[in-house]
């Protein structure tokens, strides 16, 4: 990569648009390419993203634009920071103006509806012969753009990209580390967001300390154990991308979709609790293709499934809760002992 890069960001989301900030700070040239043409010149007049990162001063490198051949022709790395639902059909929008061997980075943590397609697979899928990363970790973009010490995961089979990528976006407080489990990354970045929405909840109930430690770690024995039947490393859930991810995301109110189960728990109905978020969820629709799949592989994940009844079948918290309760007691760290 040159000393000088121009790095695309496919997408003006609060993440998105730290990512590019983060590059362009470090003398970049960056192309963040949003839908919305007017938005675009806002952002380019003002050097701000008001929409999303408020009050975020954004570099002179960083120039965002609505015209995807503009933002993507010379191009060294492309971020793909789109909601999942939007992620196919902004790759194929992309691909005339994607090369062979074109280094693409995906920080979009959600499930393609109808395929089960992990954004890299949809991305792999469309452009077979590029090169794919998973960017994933404890990163709520709002805490990242007020420069607080942060860590993250870049996972790919490709050594050159991940060393691309940590010499790309690593500074004196964004810390990047490495990993080849691009799918065991990826899924620990999805699946947390279903918990999120359960801790969400719990917390407007005012659920003691002790419930939302319980909840915690069995979240993250769901998680690995649907995950190592998805063919993860288990060990992946150890780090930045699993427990760290999921710490974050089910104790702090930034979190979207911890904001969408606390609206859930306050009474709101489903649709009232996305409409005053304002941006996507992904928690609520992986919610229900991972429960879906799990029944489909025969995974044990009663957290999901009570979840599950509760957000789209309007059960009763206490009585979900109460059922789960008397669930099979099973051991307490995943994989030490044998599921009967």
């Amino acid at each position: 990569m040159s000393s000088t890069a121009v790095v695309t960001v496919l997408g003006g989301g609060s993440f998105g648009t730290v990512i590019a900030n983060m590059v362009a700070e470090k003398g970049h040239r960056v192309r963040l390419w949003v839908r919305d043409a007017q938005a675009a010149e806002t952002i380019n007049r003002e050097h701000e993203n008001k929409r999303y990162v408020p009050g975020y001063r954004l570099a002179p490198e960083l120039v965002a634009t609505a015209d995807m051949q503009y933002a993507l022709e010379g191009a060294e790395i492309v971020f793909v920071s789109v909601p999942s639902s939007a992620v196919r059909d902004v790759i194929k929008q992309a691909r005339p103006w994607l090369g062979s061997g074109q280094m693409l980075v995906s920080t979009t943590k959600g499930i393609e509806a109808g395929t089960f397609f992990l954004m890299s697979e949809v991305i792999s899928q469309e452009l077979p012969d590029a090169r794919i990363g998973v960017l994933s970790g404890p990163n709520l973009a709002k805490e990242v753009a007020r420069r607080e010490l942060t860590g993250t995961v870049i996972a790919s089979s490709d050594e050159g990209l991940r060393d691309a990528i940590q010499g790309l976006l690593h500074s004196a407080y964004f810390r990047v580390y490495a990993s080849t489990d691009t799918f065991g990354v990826e899924l620990g970045g999805t699946l947390k967001n279903i918990y999120a929405i359960a801790a969400g909840m719990s917390a407007a109930f005012g659920m003691g300390e002790n419930t939302k430690s319980m909840l915690l770690t069995r979240s993250l024995a769901e998680m690995s154990r649907f995950a190592v039947s998805m063919g993860a490393n288990p060990l992946t859930f150890l780090g930045l991308a699993g427990v760290g991810d999921l710490i974050v995301t089910c104790m702090s109110p930034l979190s979207r979709n911890y904001r969408v189960g606390y609206a859930l728990g306050q009474g709101k109905t489903l649709q009232e609790a996305v409409e005053a978020l304002g941006e996507v969820a992904e928690g609520v629709n992986t919610l229900r293709q991972v429960r879906a799949k799990a029944a489909e592989k025969d995974v044990y994940m009663p957290l999901v499934d009570g979840l599950y009844q509760v957000v789209f079948n309007g059960a009763p918290v206490q009585e979900v809760a109460k059922r789960m309760m008397l669930n099979q007691q099973a051991s307490d760290v995943e994989f030490v002992l044998p599921r009967s």
